[in-house]
């Protein structure tokens, strides 16, 4: 899928194999865009309980670079926002690096708002 290699220069390909594992687990959901039978652009929406209630989290907003600006990027994240409120989510939570600028609009024009919060990763 080339849309993974638009989103990180270090991320491995995917396989075949692996996109049906995604497609196939429970706490997985992705939405893609298509024009003219080609995907211009996909996202992961996760969605799992947890004491508090059910978490979403958005995860992998690619849209090809021609496709950039049609719109593409606001449906994707409007449809997954719509899902995560049907399985019962309160909230719907992603991430986007200060640098992704275009990205960062996206989301506040979809009405997410910039959080004051620490995000820690742990490389394994």
């Amino acid at each position: 899928m080339q849309l993974v290699a638009e989103l990180s220069s270090s991320a491995p390909s995917l396989r075949y194999d692996a996109l049906e594992a995604l497609v196939a687990h429970d706490a997985i959901d992705l939405f893609t865009a298509s024009v003219d039978g080609d995907v211009v652009g996909m996202l992961t929406l996760a969605t799992f309980p947890i004491p508090t209630g059910t978490r979403a989290w958005i995860e992998d907003v690619v849209v090809s670079s021609f496709a950039r600006g049609s719109g593409t990027g606001s449906a994707l994240v409007r449809a997954a926002v719509d899902h995560a409120r049907r399985l019962g989510a309160r909230t719907v939570d992603l991430t986007s690096r200060p640098s992704r600028q275009a990205a960062n609009r996206l989301y506040l024009r979809c009405g997410f708002e910039l959080r004051d919060t620490n995000v820690y990763r742990l490389r394994l």
